[in-house]
C-alpha cells in the first residue's frame, strides 16, 4: 500500500505500480476529505484502503507520519515498512517536530498564516525539482492542501518488529540527506539504499524505485551475510 506525501495525488505511483507487474496487488491509500482531519483520520483512511489481511507499507515524505500511526493501530497487519524520503518522527513527535531547528519554527508560522499549500514557485523549486516541466505543471495543478492535523499531531509510542527499510534521495531539496538519515535511524531501518534523484523519485526514475521496492521485499528472505544493501 502506497502512502503519498502531503498534497500529492495518487497518480504519482502509476508507473511504479505498472513496473512492479500484475503479480503484486498494489493500492494507493486514500485521504480524508475533511480539512480538519486529525492524524488518526489519515491513518484510518489508509487502513480502510488496504487489502484484506496483511500488507506492506511504502510511505513517501509525510506519508511516513501516517504510516507510523498505521503501525500503532494495526501492527499485526503490516508485514514490512519501506520509507522513501519519508519523515519519521520520534514516538510522540509530529511532522513539524521532526524538522530541524529553525525550520520547524518557520514551517509552523507559515502554516498558521498562509495555510498548507506552498506557492506554485516553491513547489516547482523544491518538490518538483528534477522533473520534466509538464510533469511539474501537473503536480502543481493537482496539489491538494492537507489538514494542519497531518503536520501537527503527534504519533503515539509504537512497538513493531517487522522488516523496515529506507530509500534515500540524494538530490532532494525538500528533505536534506542528513535528515533522511536521522529518519532512517528513527525507523530502525535495517535495509537502506540511495538513489540519485529529487524528492519525487517515483516520477523522476520509476524503474529504479520499482527495483528498489523489489530488492527491499526480497531482502527479507536473504541470508544476513548476503544482504549487500543493509547498511550499518
Amino acid at each position: 500500500m502506497f502512502l503519498s506525501g502531503a498534497g500529492l495525488p495518487g497518480w504519482i505511483w502509476d508507473d511504479v505500480r505498472r513496473s512492479l507487474g500484475e503479480g503484486r496487488e498494489t493500492r494507493v491509500a486514500s485521504r480524508p476529505g475533511n480539512g480538519r482531519a486529525r492524524l488518526r483520520d489519515y491513518a484510518q483512511a489508509a487502513i480502510d484502503s488496504a487489502p484484506t489481511g496483511g500488507f506492506v507499507i511504502v510511505a513517501h515524505s509525510a506519508g511516513g507520519v501516517i504510516g507510523s500511526e498505521v503501525l500503532r493501530l494495526v501492527p499485526e497487519r503490516v508485514s514490512a515498512f519501506l520509507a522513501i524520503s519519508a519523515v519519521i518522527p520520534r514516538p510522540g513527535g509530529s511532522f513539524i517536530s521532526a524538522m530541524p531547528v529553525p525550520n520547524r519554527w518557520l514551517l509552523s508560522a507559515v502554516m498558521r498564516f498562509a495555510g498548507t499549500r506552498p506557492p506554485d514557485s516553491a513547489i516547482r523549486r523544491g518538490l518538483a525539482h528534477g522533473l520534466a516541466e509538464q510533469v511539474a505543471d501537473r503536480i502543481i495543478a493537482d496539489f491538494t492542501p492537507e489538514s494542519p492535523g497531518l503536520y501537527r499531531d503527534g504519533t503515539a509510542h509504537r512497538e513493531w518488529s517487522g522488516w523496515r527499510g529506507y530509500l534515500r534521495t540524494s538530490g532532494d531539496r525538500e528533505l536534506p540527506i542528513a535528515l533522511q538519515r536521522r529518519c532512517a535511524q528513527r525507523l530502525g531501518a535495517a535495509w537502506q539504499y540511495e538513489l540519485d534523484a529529487g524528492h519525487l523519485p517515483m516520477l523522476e526514475d520509476h524503474p529504479a524505485v520499482a527495483a528498489s521496492i523489489t530488492r527491499f521485499l526480497d531482502s527479507r528472505r536473504a541470508p544476513v551475510d548476503s544482504r549487500a544493501e543493509i547498511l550499518g
